[in-house]
């Protein structure tokens, strides 16, 4: 018995993301916490359940000192907006959180040069919004009554 002849297969390349139409914009949310330890950039759906992609400053550089630095968190924001484009993302809204609380309020180093190498990647951005938890009346600040003596 002759072997079976299969129809010839052309095999289109695996299309990952949404199927959008012309001028349709397909939106991810950066959430980009920033302290002075670390930098971390977690993009996740439009509604927050779904993660995409999860890159760290410490991912990028061996040194512990460097993980915050601009430059780390630099590098890891152009993997992140290499693999959004591949899962077909062309627009983001950034959520940017320091550490809060009853620490610092101020974002890390890291935080303006991962929003600018986002930016420049090629992505849209919409909104940046600011969600450092801000506590209304909260426990007591770290360094006793006279605070921190050098």
């Amino acid at each position: 018995m002759a072997p079976k002849r299969s129809a010839p297969t052309t095999e289109e390349p695996q299309r990952l993301g949404p199927v959008l139409r012309e001028g349709e914009q397909c939106y991810g949310v950066v959430h980009l916490y920033a302290s002075f330890n670390d930098t971390f950039i977690h993009v996740t759906d439009l509604s927050g359940r779904e993660t995409l992609v999860r890159r760290t400053g410490g991912m990028e550089v061996k040194a512990d000192r460097d993980e915050s630095s601009p430059y780390a968190a630099m590098m890891a924001a152009q993997k992140v907006a290499e693999r959004l484009k591949e899962l077909g993302v062309t627009a983001i809204h950034i959520k940017l959180r320091a550490t809060g609380g009853n620490k610092t309020k101020t974002p890390g180093p890291g935080a303006q040069s991962a929003m600018r190498a986002l930016a420049r990647s090629g992505l849209k951005v919409g909104r940046i919004q600011d969600v450092t938890p801000i506590p209304t009346d909260g426990t007591r600040k770290k360094g006793g009554r006279r605070g921190r003596r050098l």
